[in-house]
Protein backbone atom coordinates (compact mmCIF):
# COMPACT_ATOMS: atom_id res chain seq x y z
CA UNK A 1 0.00 0.00 0.00
CA UNK A 2 1.38 3.34 -0.96
CA UNK A 3 0.47 5.91 1.54
CA UNK A 4 -1.61 9.18 0.74
CA UNK A 5 0.54 12.05 -0.38
CA UNK A 6 -0.55 14.89 1.66
CA UNK A 7 0.51 18.12 -1.02
CA UNK A 8 1.47 21.55 0.18
CA UNK A 9 -0.36 23.50 -2.71
CA UNK A 10 -3.36 22.05 -2.37
CA UNK A 11 -3.50 22.70 1.37
CA UNK A 12 -1.80 26.08 1.01
CA UNK A 13 -4.34 27.35 -1.68
CA UNK A 14 -7.19 26.44 0.38
CA UNK A 15 -5.70 28.61 3.43
CA UNK A 16 -4.69 31.85 1.07
CA UNK A 17 -7.96 31.27 -0.46
CA UNK A 18 -9.41 31.57 3.79
CA UNK A 19 -6.94 34.25 3.96
CA UNK A 20 -8.26 36.32 0.89
CA UNK A 21 -11.55 36.88 2.57
CA UNK A 22 -10.41 37.64 5.68
CA UNK A 23 -8.20 40.37 3.93
CA UNK A 24 -11.19 41.71 1.61
CA UNK A 25 -13.27 41.51 4.44
CA UNK A 26 -11.38 43.95 6.54
CA UNK A 27 -10.92 45.90 3.55
CA UNK A 28 -14.79 46.32 3.25
CA UNK A 29 -15.91 46.21 7.16
CA UNK A 30 -13.36 48.58 8.41
CA UNK A 31 -11.06 50.44 5.30
CA UNK A 32 -7.39 49.43 5.82
CA UNK A 33 -5.46 47.26 4.33
CA UNK A 34 -3.58 44.49 6.33
CA UNK A 35 0.16 45.02 6.07
CA UNK A 36 3.38 42.90 6.41
CA UNK A 37 6.84 44.53 7.16
CA UNK A 38 9.92 42.30 6.16
CA UNK A 39 13.02 43.11 7.54
CA UNK A 40 15.82 41.60 6.09
CA UNK A 41 19.68 42.04 7.16
CA UNK A 42 22.58 41.34 4.95
CA UNK A 43 22.68 39.37 1.70
CA UNK A 44 22.03 35.60 2.55
CA UNK A 45 20.57 34.31 -1.00
CA UNK A 46 18.59 31.93 1.05
CA UNK A 47 16.79 34.68 2.84
CA UNK A 48 16.23 36.90 -0.66
CA UNK A 49 14.40 34.21 -1.99
CA UNK A 50 11.92 33.58 1.24
CA UNK A 51 11.26 37.27 1.57
CA UNK A 52 10.77 37.63 -2.25
CA UNK A 53 7.99 34.68 -1.82
CA UNK A 54 6.44 36.00 1.38
CA UNK A 55 5.75 39.66 -0.78
CA UNK A 56 4.75 37.95 -3.69
CA UNK A 57 1.99 35.90 -1.54
CA UNK A 58 1.01 38.98 0.40
CA UNK A 59 0.86 40.66 -3.39
CA UNK A 60 -1.45 38.12 -4.30
CA UNK A 61 -4.01 37.75 -1.04
CA UNK A 62 -4.20 41.93 -1.65
CA UNK A 63 -1.87 42.44 1.52
CA UNK A 64 0.26 45.17 1.53
CA UNK A 65 3.82 44.82 1.48
CA UNK A 66 7.20 46.08 2.82
CA UNK A 67 10.35 44.97 2.66
CA UNK A 68 12.89 46.83 4.74
CA UNK A 69 16.52 45.93 3.33
CA UNK A 70 19.27 46.60 6.04
CA UNK A 71 23.37 46.55 5.29
CA UNK A 72 24.70 43.33 6.72
CA UNK A 73 26.77 45.61 8.80
CA UNK A 74 23.68 47.21 10.43
CA UNK A 75 23.95 47.05 14.05
CA UNK A 76 21.68 45.98 16.66
CA UNK A 77 20.99 49.11 17.75
CA UNK A 78 19.87 50.12 14.69
CA UNK A 79 17.58 47.19 13.92
CA UNK A 80 16.11 47.71 17.29
CA UNK A 81 15.47 51.52 16.16
CA UNK A 82 14.02 49.93 12.87
CA UNK A 83 11.84 47.69 14.77
CA UNK A 84 10.68 50.56 17.16
CA UNK A 85 9.88 53.07 14.28
CA UNK A 86 7.31 49.79 12.85
CA UNK A 87 5.88 49.24 16.20
CA UNK A 88 4.83 53.23 16.25
CA UNK A 89 3.51 52.71 12.38
CA UNK A 90 -0.39 52.12 12.96
CA UNK A 91 -0.56 51.22 9.14
CA UNK A 92 1.72 48.15 9.88
CA UNK A 93 -0.33 45.76 11.26
CA UNK A 94 2.66 42.64 11.28
CA UNK A 95 6.53 42.77 11.53
CA UNK A 96 9.08 40.25 10.99
CA UNK A 97 12.73 39.75 10.98
CA UNK A 98 14.05 37.65 8.61
CA UNK A 99 16.65 34.52 9.93
CA UNK A 100 19.77 34.11 10.23
CA UNK A 101 20.80 37.34 10.73
CA UNK A 102 24.50 38.49 10.22
CA UNK A 103 27.10 37.04 12.35
CA UNK A 104 28.31 40.85 14.24
CA UNK A 105 24.58 40.39 15.52
CA UNK A 106 23.15 36.89 15.54
CA UNK A 107 24.23 36.62 19.31
CA UNK A 108 21.57 39.49 20.29
CA UNK A 109 19.02 37.75 18.26
CA UNK A 110 16.37 36.64 20.65
CA UNK A 111 16.69 40.52 21.96
CA UNK A 112 15.89 41.62 19.03
CA UNK A 113 12.86 39.38 18.46
CA UNK A 114 11.37 40.40 21.78
CA UNK A 115 11.63 43.77 20.50
CA UNK A 116 8.57 43.38 18.02
CA UNK A 117 5.33 44.55 19.25
CA UNK A 118 3.44 41.53 20.30
CA UNK A 119 0.08 42.25 18.82
CA UNK A 120 2.32 42.72 15.26
CA UNK A 121 4.63 39.12 15.89
CA UNK A 122 3.58 37.33 13.01
CA UNK A 123 6.09 34.94 13.21
CA UNK A 124 4.50 34.21 16.90
CA UNK A 125 8.02 33.71 18.83
CA UNK A 126 7.37 37.11 21.42
CA UNK A 127 7.33 35.31 25.16
CA UNK A 128 3.99 37.02 25.04
CA UNK A 129 2.33 35.02 22.14
CA UNK A 130 4.50 31.50 23.20
CA UNK A 131 2.61 32.35 27.16
CA UNK A 132 -0.84 32.64 25.37
CA UNK A 133 -0.01 28.83 23.31
CA UNK A 134 1.22 27.38 26.41
CA UNK A 135 -1.49 28.59 28.38
CA UNK A 136 -4.41 27.07 26.02
CA UNK A 137 -5.50 30.39 24.84
CA UNK A 138 -3.37 31.16 21.90
CA UNK A 139 -3.22 34.85 19.69
CA UNK A 140 -0.04 34.29 17.21
CA UNK A 141 1.06 31.06 16.49
CA UNK A 142 4.20 30.13 14.72
CA UNK A 143 3.18 29.34 11.09
CA UNK A 144 5.31 25.92 10.43
CA UNK A 145 3.38 24.12 13.32
CA UNK A 146 0.01 25.99 12.48
CA UNK A 147 0.38 24.95 9.62
CA UNK A 148 0.67 21.55 10.09
CA UNK A 149 -2.51 21.20 12.63
CA UNK A 150 -4.21 23.05 9.54
CA UNK A 151 -3.22 20.49 7.08
CA UNK A 152 -4.38 17.53 9.17
CA UNK A 153 -7.93 19.32 9.64
CA UNK A 154 -8.02 20.15 6.03
CA UNK A 155 -7.56 16.97 5.07
CA UNK A 156 -9.90 15.24 7.54
CA UNK A 157 -7.21 13.98 10.10
CA UNK A 158 -8.42 12.96 13.45
CA UNK A 159 -6.23 14.10 16.00
CA UNK A 160 -8.41 13.78 19.13
CA UNK A 161 -7.21 10.82 21.51
CA UNK A 162 -4.21 10.25 18.72
CA UNK A 163 -0.66 9.08 20.45
CA UNK A 164 1.89 12.04 18.44
CA UNK A 165 5.52 11.69 18.60
CA UNK A 166 8.00 15.15 17.95
CA UNK A 167 11.22 14.48 16.92
CA UNK A 168 12.99 18.02 17.70
CA UNK A 169 12.17 20.39 20.48
CA UNK A 170 13.04 23.39 18.49
CA UNK A 171 11.21 26.61 19.76
CA UNK A 172 10.35 27.31 15.96
CA UNK A 173 8.51 24.11 15.86
CA UNK A 174 8.99 20.97 18.10
CA UNK A 175 7.35 23.04 21.51
CA UNK A 176 4.77 25.03 19.71
CA UNK A 177 3.46 21.50 17.98
CA UNK A 178 3.39 19.90 21.38
CA UNK A 179 0.82 22.51 22.69
CA UNK A 180 -1.31 23.00 19.47
CA UNK A 181 -1.76 18.72 19.25
CA UNK A 182 -2.32 18.84 23.25
CA UNK A 183 -5.32 21.78 22.51
CA UNK A 184 -6.74 18.97 20.44
CA UNK A 185 -6.46 16.09 22.47
CA UNK A 186 -3.56 13.63 21.40
CA UNK A 187 -1.51 12.10 23.93
CA UNK A 188 2.30 13.69 22.64
CA UNK A 189 5.61 12.59 23.02
CA UNK A 190 8.58 14.77 22.58
CA UNK A 191 11.85 13.20 21.27
CA UNK A 192 15.25 14.80 21.24
CA UNK A 193 19.01 13.76 20.93
CA UNK A 194 19.09 12.51 24.22
CA UNK A 195 15.97 9.84 23.37
CA UNK A 196 16.84 6.69 24.36
CA UNK A 197 15.36 3.68 22.21
CA UNK A 198 14.06 6.14 19.70
CA UNK A 199 12.76 3.56 17.00
CA UNK A 200 10.65 2.22 20.00
CA UNK A 201 8.81 5.23 21.01
CA UNK A 202 8.21 6.46 17.37
CA UNK A 203 7.03 2.92 16.53
CA UNK A 204 3.91 4.14 18.47
CA UNK A 205 2.83 7.23 17.01
CA UNK A 206 -0.34 7.75 14.79
CA UNK A 207 0.81 10.85 13.94
CA UNK A 208 4.95 11.08 13.49
CA UNK A 209 6.35 15.12 13.38
CA UNK A 210 10.16 14.78 12.18
CA UNK A 211 11.42 18.26 12.98
CA UNK A 212 15.08 17.53 13.54
CA UNK A 213 17.16 18.81 10.99
CA UNK A 214 18.76 15.52 9.57
CA UNK A 215 18.35 14.08 6.17
CA UNK A 216 16.63 11.19 5.99
CA UNK A 217 16.72 10.28 9.38
CA UNK A 218 13.53 8.73 9.87
CA UNK A 219 13.53 5.41 7.99
CA UNK A 220 10.23 2.82 7.56
CA UNK A 221 11.88 0.97 10.57
CA UNK A 222 10.93 3.58 12.71
CA UNK A 223 7.40 4.24 11.41
CA UNK A 224 3.78 2.34 12.35
CA UNK A 225 2.01 1.07 9.80
CA UNK A 226 -0.46 3.55 8.95
CA UNK A 227 0.77 6.23 10.19
CA UNK A 228 0.26 9.73 9.23
CA UNK A 229 4.26 11.04 8.66
CA UNK A 230 4.76 15.01 8.71
CA UNK A 231 8.55 15.61 7.58
CA UNK A 232 9.02 19.58 8.46
CA UNK A 233 12.46 19.22 7.43
CA UNK A 234 14.29 20.82 4.49
CA UNK A 235 17.87 19.44 3.69
CA UNK A 236 19.68 20.55 0.95
CA UNK A 237 22.07 17.22 -0.08
CA UNK A 238 23.20 18.60 -3.10
CA UNK A 239 23.19 21.81 -5.48
CA UNK A 240 19.70 21.52 -6.54
CA UNK A 241 18.55 18.79 -4.26
CA UNK A 242 16.20 18.57 -1.57
CA UNK A 243 15.44 16.48 0.92
CA UNK A 244 13.59 15.64 3.95
CA UNK A 245 14.31 14.14 7.47
CA UNK A 246 12.06 11.22 6.91
CA UNK A 247 13.38 8.42 3.58
CA UNK A 248 10.12 9.69 1.57
CA UNK A 249 10.61 6.09 -0.74
CA UNK A 250 11.05 3.93 1.93
CA UNK A 251 8.23 5.91 4.42
CA UNK A 252 5.91 6.20 1.27
CA UNK A 253 5.30 2.37 1.41
CA UNK A 254 4.56 2.00 5.22
CA UNK A 255 2.54 5.46 5.92
CA UNK A 256 -1.10 6.11 5.33
CA UNK A 257 -0.35 9.99 4.72
CA UNK A 258 2.66 11.51 4.05
CA UNK A 259 3.90 15.15 3.38
CA UNK A 260 6.87 14.79 0.73
CA UNK A 261 10.06 17.24 0.54
CA UNK A 262 9.90 19.79 -1.13
CA UNK A 263 5.96 20.52 -1.98
CA UNK A 264 4.95 20.24 1.83
CA UNK A 265 5.08 21.54 4.84
CA UNK A 266 7.01 24.57 3.25
CA UNK A 267 4.27 25.57 1.24
CA UNK A 268 1.94 25.86 4.68
CA UNK A 269 4.19 28.18 6.59
CA UNK A 270 3.77 31.06 4.03
CA UNK A 271 -0.18 30.57 3.89
CA UNK A 272 -0.40 30.34 7.38
CA UNK A 273 2.27 34.15 7.85
CA UNK A 274 -0.40 35.15 5.89
CA UNK A 275 -3.38 34.30 8.69
CA UNK A 276 -1.51 35.31 10.65
CA UNK A 277 -1.22 39.39 8.86
CA UNK A 278 -4.98 39.15 9.05
CA UNK A 279 -5.41 37.72 12.59
CA UNK A 280 -2.93 40.38 13.92
CA UNK A 281 -4.93 43.07 12.35
CA UNK A 282 -8.11 42.03 14.01
CA UNK A 283 -5.93 42.00 17.49
CA UNK A 284 -5.19 45.95 16.69
CA UNK A 285 -9.09 46.31 15.37
CA UNK A 286 -10.10 44.96 18.76
CA UNK A 287 -12.17 42.26 16.82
Amino acid sequence: MTARLLEGKIFSAQIKEEAKTGVEEIKKNFGITPSLAVIIVGENPASKVYVRNKHKTCEELGIKSIVVEMSEHSTKEELIEKIDELNADKSINGILVQLPLPNEIKSHEEEILNRIDPLKDVDGFHPYNVGKLVTGSPTLVPCTPAGCLKMLDLAGIEIDGKRAVIIGRSNIVGKPMLHLLMSRHATVTVCHSHTKNLPEVTREADILVAAMGKPKFVTAEMIKPNAVVIDVGINRIAPKKLVGDVDFESAIEIASAITPVPGGVGLLTVAMLMQNVIKAAKLQLNI
